[in-house]
C-alpha cells in the first residue's frame, strides 16, 4: 500500500522556521522524483519545490533562498526546510511523487500524494 505521510506543520510567527518531512512507503522511493506543493484557502495548488531522484532541485520564485528541499533515500523521506516564513506561506503543504522529473505547477500527473500538513504563519 502506497503511503506518503507529511509531518512538521504548525503555527509559527513570521520570520520563523519549520521543517516538514514526508515519509514514503509502499513503493521504491529512490526511483521517484519528489515535490512539495501547497494550497492556500481560495487559491490554486502550486509547486513549491522539487527534487529529482538524482538530487537536482528547483524552487518556485516565491520561496527561492528561503526554502530547501532534500531527500534521504535510506529513510525514504523527503524534507522541506522553510526559513524566514511569511504570512503568505500559510497553506496546506503536500508531498507528491512522480516517475517523471518534470512536474507540473498544478500537480497534474503526479503518481502519489500525501494528505497534507497545515502551516500557519502569523504576522
Amino acid at each position: 500500500q502506497v503511503q506518503l505521510v507529511e509531518s512538521g506543520g504548525g503555527l509559527v510567527q513570521a520570520g520563523g522556521s519549520l521543517r516538514l518531512a514526508c515519509a514514503a512507503s509502499g513503493f521504491t522511493f529512490s526511483r521517484y522524483n519528489m515535490g512539495w506543493y501547497r494550497q492556500a484557502p481560495g487559491k490554486q495548488r502550486e509547486l513549491v519545490a522539487a527534487i529529482t531522484r538524482g538530487g537536482s532541485t528547483n524552487y518556485a520564485d516565491s520561496v527561492k533562498g528561503r526554502f530547501t528541499i532534500s531527500r534521504d533515500n535510506a529513510k525514504n523521506t523527503v524534507y522541506l526546510q522553510m526559513n524566514t516564513l511569511k504570512p503568505e506561506d500559510t497553506a496546506n503543504y503536500y508531498c507528491a511523487a512522480s516517475l517523471f522529473a518534470t512536474m507540473s505547477r498544478s500537480g497534474i500527473g503526479m503518481d502519489f500524494w500525501g494528505k497534507g500538513t497545515l502551516v500557519t504563519v502569523s504576522s
